[in-house]
């Protein structure tokens, strides 16, 4: 072969060689930038970020009140509305002040007549956000099976509050015991120095409602929220309680300018639906009951 024909099959092979790799380059470039404009199709890229939730803190009475917030909290957070941090715990008398300062965003364990005293008293405007169930105020003994049963000069324990103690005085008028200044049905307030008459002999001790469990062996009977006798499981006999009409339904309470924030809506909304109130009915027996909503 003649040298000048190697030299020209040198250079083509040499050139042949140069157009592939050129076309090699091309063709990555092109995958990468597909790539780049189409993030999905590589199987291993993160999907974005789903809604972000809002987080709202509250404090609950233990029974039922945290377990319905347990209840409605899957739910909320299936829609990504909300996703509810919860402090499940005895309220005392700190928990509104806890809502006042900030601390939580909500509380759960008391009705609006005892909101209302306590703003009166203390000078703030905690606000209903909505009312969610009821609790029957209710006489128990662990001596006796029946009213009828109750002993003249027998000892009752009631609530000490404005509210509940006036809810333990008027069923114990209801039921023939006491009578009371007729005044008090107005103000829904009452203690035992507006007992106008004693129509049965007995004697009233008023008491923190924390306490009147733990010391109810004192007494021949006593009168408490069901939730507290729920949370203590106790087994007394019930002698009489308030009717299913009861004005004074368990709230969620918020401060003012948190009214109209869309996670107390929502959380709100869900403690009200027909399932929380089918769970109310089917779960406590008559010891809750839901309450009566505007229509």
């Amino acid at each position: 072969m003649k040298k000048h024909n190697v030299i020209f099959i040198i250079l083509a092979l040499a050139l042949a060689l140069s157009l592939l790799a050129g076309c090699g380059k091309e063709g990555d470039s092109k995958k990468s930038s597909a790539s780049q404009d189409n993030p999905t199709s590589n199987s291993n890229t993160n999907p974005s970020p789903s809604k972000e939730s809002i987080t709202i803190k509250g404090i609950a009475d233990l029974v039922p009140h945290s377990e319905l917030i347990e209840f409605v909290t899957p739910k909320l957070a299936e829609q990504g509305i909300i996703i509810v941090k919860l402090v499940a715990t005895a309220a005392d008398n700190t928990t509104n002040e806890k809502l006042v300062k900030g601390e939580i965003d909500f509380n759960f364990f008391q009705h609006e007549p005892y909101l209302k005293e306590w703003n009166e008293v203390n000078g703030y405007n905690l606000v209903n956000a909505g009312d969610i169930h009821v609790e029957p105020i209710t006489a128990y003994s662990d001596k006796y099976s029946s009213k009828e049963d109750i002993p003249d000069n027998a000892v009752v324990a009631i609530p000490n509050d404005g509210t509940n103690e006036y809810r333990a005085l008027r069923i114990l008028e209801e039921n023939g015991f006491i009578k009371l200044n007729p005044e008090t049905a107005t103000s829904l307030s009452a203690s035992v120095s507006d007992i106008e008459e004693y129509l049965r002999p007995i004697e009233i001790i008023e008491l923190d409602s924390a306490q009147i469990i733990p010391t109810k062996d004192d007494y021949d009977f006593f009168i408490t929220n069901t939730n507290k006798a729920l949370e203590a499981k106790i087994t007394s006999a019930k002698l009489f309680s308030e009717g299913s009409d009861s004005p004074y339904a368990n709230i969620i309470a918020v401060r003012e300018e948190d009214l109209n924030n869309p996670a107390i809506v929502a959380l709100v909304k869900a403690l009200q639906s027909e399932d929380v109130r089918q769970y109310i009915t089917d779960t406590y027996n008559g010891a809750v009951i839901p309450a009566k909503l505007d229509n």
